[in-house]
């Protein structure tokens, strides 16, 4: 008796974990339709995997970029616009996802960061140089 409810949750347990991919949404890997195929992969050239350094969702193999592909086509299948996909992803990553986020106060140090991470870099080979020039003399 004991062992009939174990194997009873056990089987409960694994319809429950199988039971989301069942009634999921089937979304497909690629489109019938060329335009929207061609929409689809511009998009997820536009948004960056959050996982891998410098890649974009369109080139990366990534579980999170998986995801993102998938919901972006799930959206273009409903007939949503680029704006409102790109509005979706930015609600929901921030604007760090996107590969040319706009230039806002929330995004100056993306777009400024590297301008500084520079000055500063510059600053430590001038003292570096001084320095190494005082000591030789």
């Amino acid at each position: 008796m004991k062992c009939s409810g174990v194997k009873t949750v056990i089987a409960l347990l694994l319809l429950m974990g199988s039971s989301n991919a069942v009634f999921a949404a089937a979304v497909p890997e690629t489109f019938s339709d060329p335009a929207k195929e061609a929409r689809a992969r511009h998009l997820q050239r536009q948004f960056f995997c959050l996982i891998c350094a410098g890649e974009s969702v369109d080139e990366s193999n990534s579980s999170f970029a998986t995801d993102v592909r998938r919901l972006l086509r799930e959206q273009i299948a409903e007939g949503k616009t680029d704006k409102q996909i790109q509005d979706f992803f930015v609600a929901r990553y921030g604007a760090a996802i996107l590969t040319k986020p706009p230039v806002e106060p929330a995004t100056w140090l993306l777009w400024l960061g590297p301008f500084g991470v520079l000055a500063i870099a510059g600053g430590v080979a001038w003292v570096t140089i001084k320095r190494a020039g005082k000591a030789g003399t």
